[in-house]
């Protein structure tokens, strides 16, 4: 945490980092590794997820892999606000999944001196930009975009292509219901 001397005060500085990327890229595994270094630096962290993604635990944060990290499931981004008490870095995965407060929230955390670091899909099933995420992203000072490999071809992948026939936004799942494929074969396989 970068400290600020104004007058006899010090002041944290806080800022805003975004991991991005579609489906099996390792945003997660990225969000763990950052929020694993800053605990082992002793600043005090926070983690928390939406109270609706319970694919692999219902309390913590886990990759795909299988590592894990302690969080705290919260119905909605203002949740966060009112649970981040006297910390220096907040964690929030699966960012996509929160209400569009969220960018407004993890603006008045970094304004407050924590550092805020998010990870999310940037991309729905479609193609389209994924609920707060573009906001983050230009709100953002440091930003990473992970890359899965395309199950077709092997090269970068950036899409999460779903594979069933179910057409509602949100749709937790894994890798029965999506593959990571990259532009060129997502296009193949959604006709566009």
């Amino acid at each position: 945490m970068f400290l600020e001397q104004k007058g006899n005060k010090t002041q944290k500085k806080g800022w805003i980092e975004v991991v991005c990327g579609s489906m099996f890229s390792g945003k997660t595994e990225e969000l763990i590794r950052r929020l694993k270094r800053a605990e082992f630096a002793k600043q005090k962290v926070e983690i928390f997820k939406p109270a609706i993604d319970i694919r692999y635990d219902d309390e913590n944060v886990v990759s795909h892999v299988g590592t894990s990290i302690r969080s705290t499931p919260v119905p909605s981004s203002g949740n966060i606000l009112l649970l981040a008490n006297a910390v220096d870095v907040i964690g929030i995965d699966e960012a996509q999944f929160f209400d569009d407060e969220l960018p407004e929230v993890c603006e008045k955390l970094a304004n407050s001196g924590i550092r805020v670091i998010i990870a999310g899909l940037d991309m729905d099933f479609t193609g389209k930009p994924f609920g707060p995420i573009p906001d983050l992203l230009s709100k953002a000072e440091f930003v990473t975009k992970v890359h899965a490999i395309c199950m077709h071809c092997g090269d970068l992948a950036q899409y999460s292509h779903r594979k069933t026939k179910n057409e509602e936004l949100v749709l937790l799942g894994e890798i029965e219901e999506y593959e990571p494929l990259c532009r060129k074969c997502f296009n193949l396989a959604t006709k566009r």
